[in-house]
């Protein structure tokens, strides 16, 4: 009885340390998603930043590529970095990609893009919650997924060289089913981790930027790939 009752208590220990990683993971995800929407919209508003972008061939491109610099540098360096530095980068980092998206959503509908955001709300937080309850083991399916990513993203730079409809919209579907699944996946695999990650602050903290922006990269990824689907273009 003893027994039970400890380990009853134990499972409750680990539960609530589980759900305090994952608000903390959820919460600085939300605010990169507020941010990114804030500077997509202040961008689409402002005729001088708007037209700086889209009248230089390589300023999207600077943009690309710093974002791409960002990601790399705080994944590499995130253990030996201050917390407080990788919160700045990750900020920085969502506010980057929001200059970046706004000119993506001068070609589509406002109606169509804030739909097809409600519906990538609905299936990225359906999945997150399987990841979360779920008592499969998501490995192997993982591993998969990441097979499918690397494939999207090689047919992705063939497709910038023959524009064919087609391939854009078969990279669409697989698209959504590799993100939808990581989505889960990625939950599953931060679950696991946050008894570990909860015992040091900074650590933590550190530990909950990193879940961010995997489930930050997630969501946006699956966002895209479903307008490209779903998006009424303008006419």
């Amino acid at each position: 009885m003893s027994y039970q009752i400890k380990t009853e208590t134990l499972e409750q220990d680990i539960a609530k340390v589980q759900q305090a990683f994952l608000t903390k993971v959820y919460s600085w995800m939300s605010i990169a998603l507020l941010i990114t929407a804030g500077f997509s919209y202040f961008t689409l508003t402002n005729e001088v930043l708007l037209e700086l972008i889209l009248s230089t061939r390589w300023g999207i491109w600077v943009l690309l590529f710093a974002e791409i610099g960002l990601v790399v540098y705080l994944t590499a360096r995130i253990e030996t970095m201050k917390a407080e530095t990788s919160i700045l980068l990750f900020l920085l980092y969502s506010t980057l990609n929001g200059i970046t998206l706004a000119p993506i959503f001068l070609i589509y509908t406002g109606e169509s893009v804030m739909n097809t955001f409600i519906i990538c709300s609905g299936m990225f937080g359906a999945m997150s919650l399987y990841g979360y309850v779920t008592k499969k083991n998501l490995d192997g399916v993982g591993s998969y997924l990441g097979m499918g990513l690397v494939g999207i993203i090689i047919a992705s730079i063939i497709n910038m060289f023959i524009a064919s409809e087609a391939l854009n919209m078969t990279i669409a579907i697989v698209g959504v089913i590799i993100f939808t699944g990581l989505t889960a996946y990625n939950t599953q695999k931060m679950k696991a981790m946050s008894y570990v990650m909860m015992e040091d602050g900074s650590v933590a903290q550190k530990g909950a930027i990193m879940g961010a922006l995997v489930l930050y990269l997630n969501f946006i990824n699956l966002f895209l790939m479903l307008l490209r689907i779903m998006g009424d273009r303008r006419r």
